[in-house]
């Protein structure tokens, strides 16, 4: 053999050792894919550098980890919702913990479509969501999915989706999402089952809900997995409906899923999914440590506004509070709350602060002011039941008991003054509650409604700067009977 050939034959030798080709032939066999997923963390910026000292930690053992969110990253704490640049914080955070997607959460229009447009340009991910049309809008239309490679031989196609109400319009203010066209998820979806069979792997990334996922896995059995967001359910044993694995991981960053895809020959032969509480992580990164001190670190927020006498505990004590703040600064007879507005579960004895405040009343929602007789207010009341299938609206100056004949429907409303007489059928009642409610919330009203140039959380401020002191302990004005 000449000097030539032999050197041929040496460097194709070297070449076969040292390229993908031969490295996939080394690697026959199945491959790991990791996938770290969260949804509905609602702004809660203090267990992020967790999150990235794990999913760093992580991609030192794994060449093929994702890190991906179900939406819903904003909205639930001021230093990230009431700063100049609502958002940014989550945002800087998200990009340094290394987020590769994120799909649209109705709570990601409670920014507004401007400071929503800044946001996702600014992040070094994308935001995706298949079944809405922003062409006429402010918002910039984002893509439906998007395709992540693990090593050459394996593509998964992820497809957003995001929840709607029965208004049509995922649950936010709408006045936050004028000119955008919305579809529904599931029949959109549909639209997108070839994915599975183009890339091979098909993922749902869908803020629509538990129930609803479980709906989309019955419509589209190509998917393989959907990692679920919206309705804050901590799945701690992945759900399989029709084939497909669903998983969650409960809200506000207190746990986050890890699931496992092993996969071989381009097809997944098997899904693992865990659930890991951030309070079992010991280590977290130091540089996002320091970011997250710095956010937190806002002297306005930590002024204290007036003083809890004794635990406000649940809907019930903390909407009591939030309502009369608006019967005593709006002078109305009564006044109503609406459950999903009410976004902390408890306030502890002492000092309140506008921190406190804008986590339990985030929404910068207005006052509107409506004249109303009994029968109206009584369908206002029976709209929320129904709609939340229990009782929805706390309220201020009556109580109520609700009468259920069944299935959640509300047959009527014993509804009394603070005096304990029923309200009076022929007179007119001032009545005080949030835009959203009142642009949301079907019921009887003649009277258009007055917006007053206050908004929820600046009223219960300086209901609660007047009082000083308050005790809600033991407080219920809304029950039902059978």
């Amino acid at each position: 053999m000449n000097k030539r050939v032999s050197l041929i034959l040496a460097v194709t030798a070297f070449l076969c050792t040292s390229t993908g080709v031969a490295q996939k032939s080394d690697k026959a066999g199945p491959t790991e894919v990791i996938i770290l997923h969260v949804n509905d963390m609602h702004a809660k910026i203090d267990n992020l550098p967790k999150l990235a000292y794990l999913a760093d930690s992580l991609r030192k053992e794994h060449p093929y980890l994702f890190l991906v969110s179900a939406g819903d990253n904003f909205t639930g704490n001021p230093v990230v919702d009431m700063v100049p640049e609502k958002g940014f914080p989550m945002i800087d955070l998200m990009n340094h913990c290394g987020f590769d997607v994120s799909c649209l959460g109705n709570h990601e229009f409670d920014l507004g479509q401007d400071f929503l447009n800044k946001r996702v340009e600014e992040a070094k991910f994308p935001f995706i969501c298949c079944n809405l049309d922003a062409s006429g809008a402010i918002f910039h239309q984002p893509k439906p999915y998007i395709v992540l490679n693990a090593g050459p031989e394996i593509t998964l196609a992820l497809l957003g989706i995001i929840q709607l109400d029965a208004n049509g319009l995922p649950s936010s203010h709408p006045s936050k999402m004028t000119g955008i066209r919305f579809f529904d998820g599931i029949a959109k979806a549909r639209e997108y089952a070839g994915l599975k069979e183009e890339y091979g792997i098909l993922i749902g990334l869908s803020h629509l809900g538990v129930e609803d996922d479980v709906r989309l896995a019955d419509s589209v059995p190509q998917f393989d997995l959907i990692i679920g967001g919206h309705s804050h359910t901590l799945i701690e044993k992945p759900m399989v409906e029709n084939g497909v694995t669903i998983v969650q991981a409960g809200a506000n960053l207190r746990v986050v899923g890890k699931t496992t895809l092993t996969v071989e020959n381009g097809k997944i032969t098997s899904i693992r999914d865990e659930v890991i509480p951030m309070s079992t992580l010991n280590k977290s990164n130091p540089e996002m440590e320091e970011l997250v001190k710095n956010y937190n670190q806002n002297e306005e927020f930590s002024k204290v506004v007036g003083m809890a006498l004794k635990p406000l505990e649940g809907e019930a004590e903390l909407g009591s509070l939030m309502t009369d703040a608006l019967t005593s600064e709006m002078n109305v007879d009564f006044a109503f709350q609406n459950a999903g507005g009410i976004r902390i579960h408890s306030l502890p004895a002492g000092a309140i602060t506008l921190k406190d405040i804008y986590k339990l009343d985030p929404f910068n929602n207005q006052v509107v002011v409506f004249k109303m007789n009994a029968r109206e207010i009584q369908s206002l009341i029976c709209y929320g039941y129904q709609l939340e299938k229990g009782i929805d609206l706390q309220a201020s100056g009556m109580t109520y008991v609700v009468t259920d004949k069944g299935d959640f429907v509300c047959e009527k409303a014993d509804m009394r003054d603070l005096s304990g007489k029923q309200l009076d059928p022929d007179k007119i009642y001032s009545v005080a509650m949030n835009n959203y409610m009142a642009v949301t919330y079907k019921f009887e009203h003649c009277d258009a409604g007055s917006a007053v140039s206050v908004t929820t959380a600046e009223a219960l401020i300086n209901f609660l700067k007047a009082k000083k002191e308050v005790d809600y302990s033991g407080v219920k004005r809304a029950s039902v009977t059978h």
